[in-house]
């Protein structure tokens, strides 16, 4: 029986190992490279997918653990670039080298999705465990705070 998985609104027929991480599958199988392979341990947050809207590693989550279930990666957040955090992100120059960006924007959307006001303090705590290689936190910060209230209609 094939395994089948959604991502991105599209539903894709599973041709790997169960055991095969997910960004592999993401990258290697269905050529979508926007979320990076960082540390392969979990640590780093460049591989952040949402797996049913949660934010999840997805080096160290098997392919396996997203059947049936829909997987959003940076290019289905929006397709086009108009998501408040995509807009913030470039409004706030976050990016330098770009590389932990997939994922810093897609932890800031799950959060965001969760606490639609939150305080700077609110914001490093959620953002802790995404590291950015060019330390830009405090543009990251302000760009989260922007997305925010950009998307309470403030």
């Amino acid at each position: 029986m094939s395994e089948t998985v959604t991502i991105n609104g599209r539903e894709h027929v599973v041709d790997v190992e169960d055991e095969m991480p997910l960004l592999w599958f993401l990258r290697d199988r269905l050529e979508l490279i926007g979320t990076k392979y960082g540390c392969g341990m979990g640590l780093c947050g460049s591989c952040t997918v949402h797996i049913d809207g949660k934010a999840m590693r997805s080096c160290l989550t098997p392919v396996s653990a997203a059947y049936g279930k829909s997987v959003t990666t940076i290019e289905g957040l929006s397709p086009d670039g108009s998501h408040p955090l995509q807009i913030a992100w470039l409004n706030n120059n976050v990016p330098q080298c770009g590389y932990c960006q997939s994922g810093q924007i897609m932890a800031a959307a799950d959060f965001l999705a969760s606490n639609p006001a939150p305080s700077a303090e609110e914001i490093d705590a959620a953002m802790h465990g995404n590291i950015c290689r060019c330390g830009t936190y405090k543009r990251i910060r302000k760009a989260i705070a922007d997305a925010a209230e950009q998307m309470r209609g403030a």
